[in-house]
């Protein structure tokens, strides 16, 4: 991946070294006190990707602590390889959305800030640990980012892990473009009259879009030739292990309850990025018309 040829955004927050504490509110983010989805998936795909022990990746990621560091130790984060990641994939983001947005909608794009943190953040949406994964933030308009696994990955499994980082943001950023559309405020809505089972449902289906669009932006960067076969191979590898149904079998011994399922199956994961991917249009990424996902 050709990371080091993308623009640098400049709407990146370095948070890293100031010690959040715990906040308080909900939030869809909130998963203090236990693994969340996102760092479940996280330690999935690199334990079985890049042949890391998943054990060893949970506990890294339940044992971060959230106090914040004492203020002689703490040191203002300057420009290092995973802030100039996070900038370069951030910035050749906005370049290519802001792109399809004039051309496929007809209007300006509003790209999200970026926050870079390490063990504990506090949002608009209320407060996050590093188990929760990266996260978007509807309120507030921006991408979370714990640096402190980023650089795990970095140490475990090198370059080979710019891609599956560079997936998670653009996933994350495919959450903002479905808030500036109000794709997810309609969903919101309709969840909360909406029964256990149809939430989660309606919570697959802005998934597998967020995924689709993250396709959308990996579209053009291919054609730029900014990732290669092997980033895309990679990326699938990704979809495939971050399915639902893929991360039942993994922590309920192989027992799958399909109607818990909130992001989609390994399948649909697949399928819808590589719609994206193929179509590079953001029409393509209609998951609430599709009869079949």
């Amino acid at each position: 991946m050709k990371w080091d040829e993308m623009r640098e955004s400049d709407n990146v927050e370095d948070e890293r070294g100031n010690g959040s504490s715990s906040g308080s509110g909900s939030s869809s983010a909130n998963l203090l006190g236990g693994l969340g989805a996102g760092g479940m998936a996280i330690a999935v795909i690199i334990g079985l990707i890049f042949k890391v022990d998943p054990a060893q990746i949970l506990s890294f990621l339940t044992s971060t602590k959230t106090a914040p560091a004492p203020q002689a130790l703490v040191k203002t984060p300057i420009k290092d390889r995973d802030s100039a990641f996070v900038k370069s994939v951030l910035g050749d983001t906005e370049d290519t959305w802001a792109k399809i947005f004039k051309q496929q909608l007809k209007t300006n794009y509003q790209p999200p800030k970026l926050v870079l943190f390490d063990g504990s953040v506090n949002s608009a949406c209320g407060s996050a640990q590093t188990s929760a994964g990266p996260f978007y933030c509807p309120a507030d308009s921006k991408v979370y980012l714990d640096m402190g696994f980023f650089k795990y990955l970095e140490a475990t499994a090198g370059d080979d892990a710019d891609f599956a980082r560079a997936y998670a943001i653009a996933h994350e950023v495919g959450h903002h473009i479905q808030n500036l559309r109000g794709t997810s405020g309609k969903v919101r809505q309709l969840k909360s009259g909406s029964s256990k089972t149809q939430a989660n449902e309606l919570s697959v289906r802005i998934e597998l879009q967020a995924d689709c669009l993250a396709g959308v932006w990996g579209h053009f960067a291919s054609q730029r030739q900014l990732i290669g076969d092997r980033d895309i191979a990679k990326a699938l590898d990704t979809a495939t292990q971050i399915g639902d149904d893929y991360l039942q079998k993994q922590s309920r011994g192989g027992h799958v309850i399909p109607e818990s399922f909130t992001h989609g199956t390994s399948q649909q994961r697949v399928t819808w990025f590589k719609r994206g991917l193929e179509a590079g249009n953001i029409d393509q990424c209609d998951t609430f018309a599709a009869q079949q996902l």
